[in-house]
């Protein structure tokens, strides 16, 4: 039985458009769930970060809806800004100030009161604590960002947002920047990230929202989306080579490659039947034999890559 999840941030009809004309967000629907990942995924220029902060209360809305918690983000802005943290792509830090300070006054501003205990155990969960007393400037990139972390999670919010957490970070940096996401989505935290890595996004995420031209082209559970859009292809090397493919397997659509020393067979990972049994008994029945047999799935990549081309 499917458990219904409940929304904690629901988008509807949401439409941005700039004073130049240029239409942002048109007609965009998304709900978000407590307790999720969602990765939006998009090419330059989508409306992805735009889509972020009219959510966020940063950018004004021409016309639509935004409710967070069940709060309208224009009538109920201090509610719903109150339960939001946000980490934008640009490093936006005073260079001069200590961590701690500069993580403190983040909580300060929202009108918490400072809670040492809190802020310590942060900067521990983002590995920064032996740094708290060091200034910003002689920070590392990576480091940096985990700052704006520490910032955006500073008044304890129950919602983040994160535009491009680990660009310009390093590969190693990257896997501990999941591994911390993965950790606050245990501790209940919503977590709403845009990415330019895929890789990313297949890492960690639970739905993918794909968006482009200001419009939300779907949003899918990872594994069902890999799962309806991924073709997987079955290389089979031949012990001799072939001219062309024969008449009696031409129905399986095979592509002859490698000077015709091997051939690839498409077929859907989510067919019961994949076919793969029957060609290699047609194969064996004109004295064709194989060498050996590979395999590879379609990435989420090329799955983005074609729906944005569609």
């Amino acid at each position: 039985m499917d458990v219904k999840l409940s929304e904690i941030i629901t988008v509807t009809s949401l439409v941005k458009k700039y004073d130049n004309k240029f239409l942002a967000l048109n007609g965009l629907n998304l709900n978000i769930n407590q307790g999720e990942i969602i990765a939006l995924l998009g090419p330059n220029g989508a409306g992805k970060t735009t889509l972020i902060s009219t959510i966020c209360g940063l950018t004004s809305i021409t016309s639509g809806k935004i409710e967070v918690n069940g709060f309208d983000v224009i009538k109920d802005y201090r509610k719903t800004r109150e339960i939001i943290g946000l980490v934008p792509q640009e490093l936006a830090l005073e260079p001069f100030e200590k961590v701690i300070n500069s993580v403190r006054f983040s909580r300060r501003l929202f009108g918490k009161k400072d809670d040492n205990k809190y802020l310590d155990q942060l900067l521990i969960k983002l590995q920064l604590f032996d740094k708290k007393d060091n200034i910003i400037k002689s920070l590392s990139g990576g480091m940096k960002r985990r700052v704006m972390i520490a910032k955006a999670l500073s008044h304890n919010p129950s919602i983040l947002f994160l535009d491009e957490p680990t660009a310009g970070v390093d590969v190693e940096l990257r896997k501990d920047m999941w591994n911390i996401i993965r950790e606050l989505k245990k501790e209940g935290v919503t977590i709403i990230l845009t990415t330019h890595y895929i890789e990313e996004a297949e890492m960690i995420a639970d739905r993918i929202g794909i968006i482009n031209h200001g419009e939300l082209l779907l949003v899918e559970e990872k594994n069902k989306l890999i799962k309806r859009m991924s073709v997987k292809t079955l290389k089979v090397k031949l012990k001799k080579s072939i001219i062309k493919i024969p008449k009696s397997l031409e129905k399986y659509k095979l592509k002859l490659i490698d000077d015709g020393r091997s051939f690839n067979y498409y077929y859907k990972t989510g067919n019961v039947k994949t076919g793969i049994t029957s060609l290699l008994s047609d194969m064996n029945d004109i004295g064709i034999n194989l060498f050996d047999i590979q395999t590879e799935e379609t990435s989420l990549e090329e799955i983005f890559v074609k729906i944005i081309k569609d």
